[in-house]
């Protein structure tokens, strides 16, 4: 099979917002990359990024400003911004560069509280008000913490801006789920179809310009979409929409996270009045062949795993040539070469220590493997190439990788992004980083598996290990059993335990509304989940209600969970969540209310002697788990 670059092809990879702010999201580096190493003229741009700096910048204040003034009704938020826009006006620039990291000394203003207009997302501070009426930040700060206070401050200030946006311009705006209730699993594309046919507005026409100035600079022949999430769909076919409208000859491809889970049975034509193909999975392959049939050198019944919509008769085709993937050890080095590493901005929405590192700093982000080596969990996408898949690549060569990024980018931090990193894989890159002494930060996803033993877990501390994620889900062994997770509650409590006295900070993925669970098992979960954060096992963690997805093994045998499916309706379009009928007909909406609270509180240290029923707002059962349950597992032998 040929892999010839054509020179000719000029190719602009596009992050369409939003993903996320603080640093860019992989998926462009990660081909730009690729194709580089291929010998592709490729490029990359982040609209995501660009588009928030456009809209929150004095310009973009300005024009905020005058459609609200424009407008005869107005909200308390929209209020309180038009009574102090001369505020605004004066301190965004000013504020968008120090988020950026390029005017520190502006935090001792910030921290004041004289500097910054505040609106209503800052009454939250009021919540920590101690009982002398004293400074509401100093429980997280103390006399110190100058710059993280500020970064504080000044995010809920773009909160707050973000907010008069949402009320006076697009109610679907969002700074990481913009518009995403178009697309998260919508069987039908009228909505989107819809909202793309609608007026633009203040932020359509924004996107619309930088669109235009960014083809204009790259005039790429063949235009990527990436599309991670949901909340990218919209904003990614807005500049498809400009792109076609500029460039009528312009090839657009859309790939990514959404479209490898929701679009898998795609048969929706009007998709391909936007984009010209879509494709399934690694991109790295599908993109070869698409290259190489626009160049023309490949016919197209030998595309890889591409949507197209067929020139007579109008409908969607499925091309899949079979071919093998490009090796993981062969994908190249991803580049952020073209990406602004100076502008993007470092917000701190939490103060939890493990929860900020999402939104705090410029990570790189890179994967140890592709796919998971453990592929069993009930809940899980297993069925699917990005879990299924799995391939490792030597630590000598992620090592190289590492130090080739580092040279680039000047930033040593890095987030290992896999769906849970190999112990083996992980081991041994420890290893290779002392051997070369490279110098690195970083985190990432893990199984809380037994194979990380004290000694291991120190091994990756001093490699350069700051914190893990992993998936605790619902704390029930039971339940844990049913999921396939291969772990026990009191192997996780050894395992985190080991991580944190290893100075290693733990966040604990939880779940809430498994099939079977009764409130009984929800109940004693938060008995568990509050004795770890008790016994210093975990630091930060979040629960997220269950979601059924077709490419589980829950949506494919759901008998085997004791449950029953709905019926989904035709879907041309998405289609990745299912609804099911759960026998134990518990209102587990109602539950996780109280679990947010909970985990919210026990995070801040705020909590974790009281009786977990305290949380909820209705009666619940008492634990069956013994307070000192997980302190006795700890201080027994395993």
């Amino acid at each position: 099979m040929s892999s010839t670059p054509s020179p000719s092809l000029r190719l602009l990879s596009v992050i369409p917002p939003m993903t996320q702010l603080n640093t860019p999201y992989p998926s462009t580096a990660y081909l730009t990359g690729f194709l580089r190493s291929r010998g592709f003229d490729a490029q990359q741009e982040d609209l995501a990024l660009a588009l928030v700096l456009k809209l929150f910048s004095r310009g973009g204040l300005e024009r905020l400003l005058a459609i609200c003034e424009a407008q005869k009704k107005h909200g308390a938020r929209v209020r309180s911004f038009l009574a102090q826009s001369g505020r605004y006006l004066a301190t965004v620039e000013a504020v968008i560069a120090f988020l950026q990291g390029r005017d520190a000394t502006l935090a001792h203003r910030i921290n004041t509280r004289q500097f910054l207009p505040e609106g209503p997302r800052f009454e939250s501070l009021e919540a920590y008000v101690d009982e002398e009426g004293g400074d509401p930040l100093a429980w997280a700060f103390g006399a110190l913490g100058l710059q993280d206070r500020a970064r504080h401050l000044a995010t809920l200030y773009l909160n707050d801006l973000a907010d008069v946006l949402r009320d006076a311009v697009d109610p679907r705006f969002e700074f990481v789920r913009y518009a995403e209730q178009l697309a998260t699993s919508q069987p039908s594309f009228d909505p989107l179809a819809e909202a793309l046919a609608a007026p633009a507005n203040w932020v359509d026409e924004t996107l619309h310009a930088l669109t235009v100035e960014a083809l204009e600079r790259h005039r790429p022949d063949v235009l990527l979409l990436s599309v991670p999430f949901p909340g990218a769909v919209y904003a990614a076919l807005r500049i498809a929409q400009a792109a076609h409208a500029l460039r009528p000859g312009l090839k657009i491809v859309l790939g990514g996270g959404f479209v490898n889970t929701e679009l898998r049975e795609l048969s929706e034509a009007r998709l391909f009045d936007f984009v010209d193909y879509v494709t399934l999975d690694a991109g790295e392959r599908p993109l070869l062949a698409l290259l190489e049939h626009l160049a023309g050198k490949r016919s197209q019944p030998r595309l890889v795993r591409t949507f197209i919509r067929d020139a007579e008769s109008g409908e969607v085709k499925y091309i899949n040539f079979v071919e093998p993937d490009v090796p993981f050890a062969e994908v190249g080095t991803p580049t952020w070469d073209g990406l602004p590493l100076d502008r993007y901005l470092s917000l701190l929405d939490m103060l939890n220590p493990m929860n900020r590192l999402w939104s705090d700093g410029r990570w790189n982000k890179l994967t140890v493997a592709h796919g998971c080596y453990w592929k069993k969990c009930s809940f899980c996408d297993i069925s699917l190439d990005y879990i299924s898949r799995y391939d490792a690549a030597s630590a000598e060569l992620l090592v190289d990788r590492i130090e080739t990024v580092v040279a680039e980018t000047g930033q040593t931090g890095f987030h290992f992004v896999d769906e849970a990193a190999p112990p083996k894989s992980l081991k041994a890159l420890a290893t290779e980083l002392q051997k070369r002494g490279t110098a690195i930060s970083w985190w990432g996803n893990v199984r809380f598996e037994k194979t990380f033993t004290p000694e291991l877990c120190q091994h990756l501390a001093d490699s350069g290990c700051i914190a893990i994620s992993g998936g605790l889900e619902v704390a029930s062994d039971r339940l844990l059993n049913l999921m396939q997770k291969g772990v026990s509650v009191e192997q996780v409590a050894r395992v985190t335990k080991a991580f944190s006295d290893a100075g290693i900070l733990v966040h604990a993925y939880l779940m809430y509304g498994f099939p079977t669970q009764t409130v009984q098992d929800t109940v004693d979960a938060l008995e568990y989940v509050r004795q770890l954060f008790e016994n210093g096992c975990i630091q930060g963690g979040f629960f997220h209600r269950f979601a059924c997805t077709v490419h589980s093994p829950v949506g494919l045998n759901p008998q085997d969970y004791g449950v029953q499916l709905l019926p989904l309706p035709d879907s041309p379009f998405a289609k990745n969540d299912v609804g099911f009928i759960d026998p134990t007909g518990v209102d587990h909406d109602q539950l996780g209310v109280a679990l947010k609270k909970a985990i919210y509180n026990f995070m801040h240290g705020i909590g974790l002697e009281e009786d977990v029923r305290s949380w909820f707002n209705f009666r619940v059962p008492k634990p069956t788990v013994s307070r000192h349950r997980i302190a006795k597992a700890l201080a027994s032998p395993a």
